[in-house]
């Protein structure tokens, strides 16, 4: 076997790997195991009271000590539907503009929020997405506030079977709901609930004590999922435990990381900040005052059956005295991860880096900006696709000096060729010396050998950004374009290989191979406007950079198979201008246009192949 063909099945099996790699990554979600069958949190799940005593100075002990506990009190059984576990508690009924649900009077817990405005399926008749459910149901997830005590203090205080009474049947955007609880041993509790016509419900604890001792008291919050949830599994998007505490930067902490800490906890101080889970499109999140120094934690127990927790505990040891009372406010967002939304929960409530919820990833500072760009055209055309189809010619315009310059320097390469051709054949055996007159060549012309990666160069970095922004953004999610396109964060639906749809079968189902096989409409046309693009150019002469050339177009098709269609798009229609573009500047330089001469040359090759 010669070099050139040892090259040859190195450079094709380089290319398999690129194709593979990619599709592990960012190709086909690696969905999590099936959840093993759903247990009840019995009835006596709570937060109890610190089981160290306090320092001498009444400074507040380790994290350790008196972060909320995860254990759970009691025999676990099987999980009961949603619906009968809703009607374990008496409840108060939710009802805005973005949200519906309730809250449980069992406990004072927000444990039942669906998303008004967000469905399953782009279908209108599909079932609204459900955030947060209670303890009992089949998939966990809730939201409690409270007071922990101080050992040997603290009389009875609220646990998550403690049933209080309510001043409304109906908590609104505009009607807040006062829960109310009588230990019976001088406290009385208050618990205020309010929520804005978005996401963020306002929590307003208060404690009035009648008794005759003081008592000394530590707020808490906490968001609490029970079994390890399935995520998308895509190596680009962070899902999980996150939050900011303090001056620290964004902590993330993915279900199975959290498991390789020290007692699978880990653990943040620091004044004001957040603390929640986040999906690809919606969270939870507590968030206390922003001027007190607290304790955060993110943590998991158990074993077959995960539990996993993150909670703020004030560092702050309140006392009430004697006919005194004491109020805490904390805030609880359970809602989508509006772009707009969070930027104002953020500016207008001064919660640190409440923006960072959304993964906007390592070019965030393309990112945001490309998506507010995107998100103001489409408020003018009303549809997302359009909007990046526009915003392209935005980007083409704006490096259009830079891209002239490099199609410009490929023109004055094609010029030379005759002279390089000349150096090779000149100096046939001493490559040093073609170096060398060929950087002189390059230098009495003006070119510039690199300038036509430059357009390439540039435009990965916004490849990346508008691959997050279509990927990530809510505002994405379902965003239909025209045609068979009624998703823009999905891959293209149709198929090539079930003839789209004429066969009753889905190719990309195939063991080993199948999700390779995910071709549709638009990463084919993606494909065939590379392939022009590439056809513009004259042909390497190296054999093997032919080769390579000529697969490209190729392992692009496939590799972008299972991107979102938006991406394919945009890829497409930046191909389109880029041939019209370096067209129009070969022309204007009277250098001579390769495509037809090149599809001349492969057809005209494979007539000949097709005759001998």
């Amino acid at each position: 076997m010669n070099q050139d063909n040892r090259n040859l099945f190195l450079a094709i099996g380089l290319s398999l790997l690129v194709i593979v790699g990619w599709n592990w990554f960012y190709g086909v979600p690696q969905m999590e195991k099936a959840r093993q069958t759903q247990a009840q949190l019995a009835n006596g799940t709570q937060v109890p009271a610190a089981s160290s005593a306090k320092p001498a100075d009444g400074s507040p002990a380790t994290a350790d000590q008196d972060a909320p506990s995860l254990q759970r009190g009691g025999a676990a059984e099987q999980a009961k539907t949603r619906a009968a576990a809703l009607s374990d508690s008496p409840r108060v009924k939710i009802d805005t503009k973005s949200l519906v649900g309730s809250i449980a009077l069992k406990g004072g817990r927000i444990d039942d929020v669906a998303l008004k405005n967000y469905r399953e399926t782009p279908d209108p008749a599909s079932d609204h997405i459900v955030l947060l459910s209670p303890a009992s149901a089949p998939e966990p997830y809730f939201a409690e506030t409270g007071f922990v005590g101080a050992p040997g203090s603290a009389g009875n205080l609220p646990k998550a079977d403690t049933l209080w009474t309510a001043d409304s049947t109906e908590l609104t955007s505009d009607k807040p709901v006062v829960l109310t609880w009588d230990n019976g041993q001088g406290l009385v509790f208050h618990r205020a609930i309010s929520v804005d016509p978005q996401f963020m419900f306002t929590v307003k604890d208060s404690v009035e004590n009648k008794g005759t001792a003081a008592v000394s008291l530590f707020p808490y919050a906490f968001v609490r999922r029970v079994g390890k949830p399935k995520v998308s599994g895509y190596a680009v998007l962070f899902e999980g435990m996150l939050g900011i505490v303090g001056d620290s930067r964004i902590q993330e902490m993915s279900y199975d990381a959290i498991e390789k800490e020290t007692k699978a906890t880990h653990i943040l101080d620091g004044t004001g900040g957040w603390l929640g889970f986040t999906d690809k499109y919606w969270a939870a999140a507590v968030i206390p005052d922003q001027s007190s120094a607290f304790s955060g934690r993110f943590s998991s127990i158990g074993t077959t059956l995960k539990t996993y927790q993150t909670d703020v505990l004030s560092k702050e040891v309140r006392i009430v005295e004697p006919q005194a009372s004491l109020d805490v406010t904390t805030r609880i967002f359970a809602g989508a991860k509006e772009v707009g939304t969070i930027d104002t929960y953020q500016t207008s409530l001064g919660i640190k880096n409440f923006d960072l919820m959304i993964d906007w990833g390592w070019f965030y500072f393309i990112t945001k900006p490309l998506f507010r760009l995107i998100d103001i055209i489409y408020k003018v055309v009303g549809n997302f696709g359009f909007a990046i189809l526009i915003v392209t010619v935005i980007i083409k315009g704006a490096f259009f000096p830079l891209a002239n310059r490099s199609y410009l320097s490929m023109a004055k390469m094609k010029g030379v060729q005759p002279q390089m051709q000349a150096l090779k054949e000149r100096y046939p055996d001493d490559k040093q010396k073609q170096q060398q007159e060929l950087m002189e060549l390059y230098k009495r012309e003006k070119i510039n050998p690199i300038a036509g990666c430059l357009p390439i160069a540039i435009q990965i970095p916004v490849f990346f950004a508008l691959y997050k922004v279509i990927f990530i953004t809510i505002e994405m999610r379902q965003a239909p374009f025209i045609g068979w396109i009624k998703d823009l964060s999905s891959p293209d639906p149709t198929n090539v290989f079930n003839l789209f749809g004429l066969i009753p079968f889905d190719p990309t189902q195939l063991p080993l191979f199948g999700h390779f096989l995910a071709i549709g409409v638009w990463p084919m046309i993606m494909g065939v406007s590379m392939f022009v693009q590439m056809k513009m150019n004259p042909e390497p002469p190296d054999p093997i950079q032919k080769q390579m050339f000529s697969w490209m177009p190729v392992i692009f098709t496939f590799m972008l198979g299972t991107f979102p269609a938006g991406l394919v798009i945009y890829w497409t229609w930046n191909n389109t201008l880029s041939v019209l573009q370096q067209g129009l500047m070969m022309r204007r330089a009277g250098v001579k246009i390769e495509l037809w001469d090149n599809l001349r040359k492969l057809f005209t090759k494979s007539d000949a192949v097709a005759k001998t």
